[in-house]
């Protein structure tokens, strides 16, 4: 089965022959739930996206449509088997196709990998084929569709000129002439497509042709809009004319379709992107990492201060994504700090610390690091308090949670600062504060073993995202009911260990294109392997499993599930202690079982020793993503053994 929205909604048959769809409000909910990309869509959001006024019957009626497509999607579906196509999924439904068999998610991958590889363009070139007309060009124009159009017209005008771009980049593209033209005519306000068909015209030896191109563009941004052209055209003019064009493209300070940004705006998009997760999430880091190295290069301390302050982005993992760049703003926020010195604006002061406590993951540090991250993050709190500004008072408490990793068995305390953000965020109308503290709470709830508790701040986190325009969050609950399912895998009549299997696997999936590996990196492996402990199974063998970060604790478990019992000890030997992130718990519990198995005495005792408060939370539950387990079943392994005579 494929889809395609890159035009009216359709569906083809394997054999090319079309899909009855039914009725427009059958194609909407079709529609709606291509536009999540995989994420459930709660049967709430589905009923306000579809009416203005939702009838009486309206969760009925979205009942009846949805079962109509799973007719028309699976026909050959045998009765009572569950549908493969349109699932439910907690309160709601989600589309289960690949990729690849959805035109607007081929497309969405095709602009990514341009992006970063230029190789790609041919991919791109196919991807750009696929459009028929304006996206769910025969869905009714409900508020999300309009947003969901505007923003795939965006990607496609920028498709356009990014594979101009590239093949003039790679010395082609003097044909690209009428097909420029006609964009630029269509899109008369967009610069860069301008230089765009200069550069063109150029290659095709129309010099004078390409200097007329660029002064209509200025005549049009003066004479209409009052503007001067931005200093790329103007650059490329001056070029044309001595005859020194660069036919490779010059990078602007952001890559996005646009003009040249400063700093102030660069931040503030990238503060923006960094909530869509994916790509945009990743151009979002770079972008905000340019912004404070073109504030430093200002001279201008104060903007330099606001600039590094602005991106509050709320950040909910102990491991940075890019710890490099993180290092980099920690350093730049540092030597501003200093430079403005104790008599600096508070405000600005705060907003500094409160970056330097949120960079600085603890996963990522040890020993000094980590006593000024904390200590940042504890001064950032305090100035907020001292300044009554919640907004500050929500970014320096995110610092604080990142900091509060500092031994096992915490899981309280975190709940305590979620509920101060969500508090305080949900009073002074932060969203974005107010998703971080349900996650928060939802990873606390998760860690002390209450799944209903962390179910209602899952749905209540997914309900905010929804306004939010939070992708991410869909994400991260979607792994929170993968752990439910494998933790409910143990109780009689619960779900298969196969089905907890499976829901993990859907999971990685949808993770692995979010922009964030730092949290990607080894967690579907850690979670397999919590799955095995859970059945007192062994530990998954697969050379093709990427452990990441949490290699050194589970390869002895490996090496002994493989019969290399001295390798594994040699291993356990190594096996240094764990950071001190949201997995510190179930890395304990790995050294404990290993420990175990092998007799190591003095590594369990180790073990027991660091575990000894968190003997009422479950291993490796404070991610809200998978579990090992209640840590007192492995302290009480780890204790047997070290008392052991």
């Amino acid at each position: 089965m494929r889809i395609d929205v890159l035009g009216a909604v359709r569906a083809l048959r394997d054999d090319g022959s079309p899909a009855d769809l039914g009725g427009p409000r059958h194609r909407e909910v079709l529609a709606r739930l291509v536009a999540a990309e995989g994420r459930m869509v709660t049967t709430d959001t589905l009923v306000d996206d579809l009416w203005t006024d939702p009838p009486a019957r309206a969760v009925g009626a979205l009942r009846t449509f949805v079962a109509a497509l799973r007719r028309a999607l699976e026909p050959d579906r045998p009765p009572r088997s569950p549908p493969r196509v349109i699932v439910t999924e907690g309160p709601g439904y989600a589309l289960r196709l690949s990729r690849e068999e959805v035109d607007v998610h081929r497309f969405q991958d095709a602009l990514a990998r341009a992006r970063r590889t230029p190789d790609a363009v041919a991919d791109l070139d196919v991807a750009l084929t696929a459009w028929r007309g304006p996206a769910y060009a025969d869905v009714p124009g409900s508020p999300w569709v309009r947003r969901e159009r505007t923003r795939l017209e965006e990607l496609r005008l920028e498709g356009v000129e990014l594979r101009a771009r590239i093949l003039l980049d790679s010395g082609e593209g003097a044909d690209l002439v009428a097909e420029l033209g006609a964009h630029v005519a269509e899109h008369p306000w967009r610069e860069p497509a301008w230089g765009l068909l200069a550069r063109a015209l150029y290659r095709a030896g129309r010099q004078a042709d390409a200097l007329a191109a660029l002064r209509r563009a200025r005549a049009m941004l003066v004479d209409q809009l009052g503007l001067d052209p931005g200093a790329d055209l103007q650059r490329l003019e001056t070029d044309i004319l001595r005859g020194s064009v660069l036919l490779e493209g010059a990078r602007t300070a952001w890559t996005g379709p646009g003009a040249r940004l400063g700093p102030r705006t660069t931040v503030n998009l990238a503060r923006t992107l960094a909530l869509a997760g994916g790509d945009a999430l990743i151009h979002s880091r770079r972008d905000r990492l340019a912004a404070i190295q073109a504030a430093e290069r200002t001279g201008d301390l104060f903007l330099t201060a606001r600039i590094i302050g602005a991106y509050d982005v709320p950040a909910i993992w102990s491991r940075a994504d890019d710890p490099e760049q993180s290092r980099a703003v920690v350093a730049a926020a540092e030597r501003t700090l200093t430079a403005l010195g104790p008599d600096g604006p508070p405000d600005l002061s705060g907003r500094l610390l409160a970056t330097i406590a949120v960079e600085s993951r603890s996963a990522d540090l040890s020993g000094a690091e980590l006593r000024r991250a904390h200590q940042a993050a504890l001064r950032a709190e305090a100035l907020a308090r001292d300044l009554a500004d919640p907004a500050l008072l929500a970014f320096a408490l995110n610092g604080v949670f990142l900091q509060s990793f500092t031994r096992p068995g915490l899981a309280t305390v975190r709940d305590g600062l979620g509920a101060e953000i969500l508090d305080l965020a949900t009073r002074h109308e932060l969203p974005n504060f107010a998703v971080l503290g349900r996650l928060i709470r939802l990873q606390s709830a998760s860690a002390l073993g209450d799944l209903d508790a962390a179910t209602a701040h899952a749905e209540a986190a997914e309900q905010l995202a929804a306004t939010t325009e939070a992708p991410l969050v869909a994400v991260l609950t979607r792994w929170f009911r993968a752990r439910a399912t494998a933790a409910r895998s143990t109780e009689p009549g619960g779900p298969s260990a196969a089905t907890a299997a499976a829901h993990y696997r859907a999971c990685e999936d949808t993770l692995l294109a979010a922009g964030m590996p730092g949290l990607h990196r080894g967690l579907f492996p850690l979670a397999l392997l919590g799955l095995r402990l859970l059945h007192d199974r062994p530990a998954p063998v697969d050379p093709h499993l990427d452990w990441g970060p949490y290699r050194p604790w589970a390869r002895p478990l490996v090496l002994l599930a493989q019969d290399r019992g001295e390798q594994a000890r040699t291993a356990l030997a190594a096996v240094p202690e764990p950071p001190r992130d949201h997995m510190q718990e179930a890395m304990w519990c790995l050294t404990a079982r290993a420990a175990v198995h092998l007799g190591e005495r003095e590594i369990a005792a180790r073990a027991a020793a660091a575990l000894s408060d968190a003997w009422a939370e479950q291993a490796g539950a404070a991610s809200g993503m998978l579990t090992l387990g209640p840590v007192a079943r492995y302290l009480a392994e780890a204790k047997a053994c070290a008392e052991a005579r």
